[in-house]
This record gives C-alpha cells, sequence and structure tokens, in this order.
C-alpha cells in the first residue's frame, strides 16, 4: 500500500478505526442483507467527509438565539453524486445524509461480451453536471475497467472535477485508475492483496451487488448482448 500511495498523489485510503472496525463486518459472509447495507451506509459518511474536505467555503451572515455571526457555508453548485449501476447505488445514502442536496446521476457499465471491454448502457446527468464536481461512486475497484470507462465518459461531455469513491480495491485496479486519470482522486475505505483468476478482490467482500441487493448469479441468465451497448 505504501508504495502506491506514493507512486499516486491522487490515491487516499481511509484508515480511520471506525472504518477498519466497520469493514471487518461488511467482510464477513455471515453479515446479512439489512446489517450489510446499513454498514456500507455507515463507512459512505466517513468516505464522504474525507473526499468533501477540499471543498470551497463562502462566509454568511445568521442571526443566532443571541446576536448576528458570521458563519459559513458551501460555496458553488452542489456536487453531482454518479453511482456505477448497480452496486454503486448502495454507498448513495451515505454521502446523501450528509449532503442530501447532492444532485444524482447514473452510469450503467457492462462487459461488452464481443470485445471484453467495459461500454456504457446507460448513462444519465442533471444537465448542469460540467459544471459541477462529480463524485463518481463504486464499491468495489476491482480491475478499473469500469472505473476508467466511466470517468471517460463523464470527461468526453465536458466534465472538469471528478472524484472517485470506492469502499475496497485491488492494486490492480489502483494501477489502471490512477494511471488513466492522474487528475481524480481516488478514495477507498482498503488496498486488497490481489484479483484471484475470476477478478474477484482478494480478501474481499463477495460481490457487493449480490450482498446489497440480496441477490445470487443466475447462471441460466444470458448476459446483455451487444445491441445494449452504444459504444
Amino acid at each position: 500500500m505504501e508504495k502506491l500511495l506514493k507512486k499516486y498523489p491522487n490515491l487516499h485510503v481511509i484508515e480511520h478505526p471506525l472504518v477498519q472496525h466497520k469493514l471487518t463486518f461488511i467482510r464477513d459472509k455471515y453479515t446479512n442483507k439489512k446489517d450489510f447495507k446499513e454498514l456500507v451506509d455507515e463507512v459512505g459518511v466517513f468516505l464522504a467527509c474525507e473526499l468533501t474536505k477540499d471543498f470551497p467555503l463562502t462566509e454568511v451572515e445568521v442571526e443566532t438565539p443571541l446576536m448576528k455571526a458570521k458563519s459559513k457555508i458551501l460555496a458553488g453548485k452542489k456536487p453531482v453524486l454518479v453511482p456505477i449501476l448497480r452496486a454503486g447505488v448502495g454507498m448513495l445514502d451515505g454521502f446523501l445524509k450528509i449532503m442530501p442536496s447532492a444532485r444524482i446521476g447514473h452510469i450503467g457499465m457492462a462487459r461488452n461480451e464481443e470485445t471484453f471491454k467495459p461500454a456504457t448502457y446507460y448513462f444519465k446527468l442533471p444537465v448542469d453536471s460540467t459544471e459541477r464536481t462529480i463524485i463518481l461512486i463504486d464499491p468495489m475497484l476491482a480491475t478499473g475497467g469500469s472505473a476508467v470507462a466511466a470517468a471517460g465518459k463523464l470527461k468526453s461531455i465536458g466534465v472538469k472535477k471528478i472524484k472517485f469513491m470506492c469502499l475496497i480495491s485491488a492494486p490492480e485496479g489502483i494501477e489502471k485508475m490512477c494511471s488513466a486519470h492522474p487528475d481524480i482522486d481516488v478514495y477507498t475505505a482498503s488496498i486488497d492483496e490481489k484479483l484471484d483468476e475470476n477478478a474477484y478482490i482478494v480478501p474481499g467482500l463477495g460481490d457487493a451487488g449480490d450482498r446489497l441487493c440480496g441477490t445470487k448469479p443466475n447462471p441460466k441468465i444470458p448476459p446483455m448482448g451487444v445491441n445494449f451497448f452504444d459504444e
């Protein structure tokens, strides 16, 4: 981890004791769906606090019960939260707890089974998103393919300021994301050991989307055909 932090100044690992404590129960395969979702929300609050530390402030005047006073509020337009479907939606609530006025967009990414590259099947943002900070959200940064492609899609429409937030990451995904987008700050609660032969993060936490949604992979349902993709 130390080598990656030195190599990539845009990488940030949140090592707060409560984050690490909650992450242990998130990893536990015996943690049920309800508790898993609540723990992800709670860790999301910590990640959101770290991610917004550099947000600009402006001074205003308010009237307290005793007197008028100068105080500070966030300056500029509200950020846009953009989860990568579907698992990214599971991390929205933590951020919205501390910044409920944030705007929300969505990006759907999936692997094209002919090219084996991530492709966009859904893309919806607020109309003025290019004027706002975009916070891209995905619980897992594994190979980095979806995150890199999603960030590239955002940049292609003129977005200038992007931050990426994930729960856990693999060194392979960190390398790919931080190298491809050195201008994007990457926030994670853990850098795990590696990817296995199936591109799962080890030790990881399993499939975040399945655990958040209470589903299991169904081998009888084929992957999406290429006709679903726009690129």
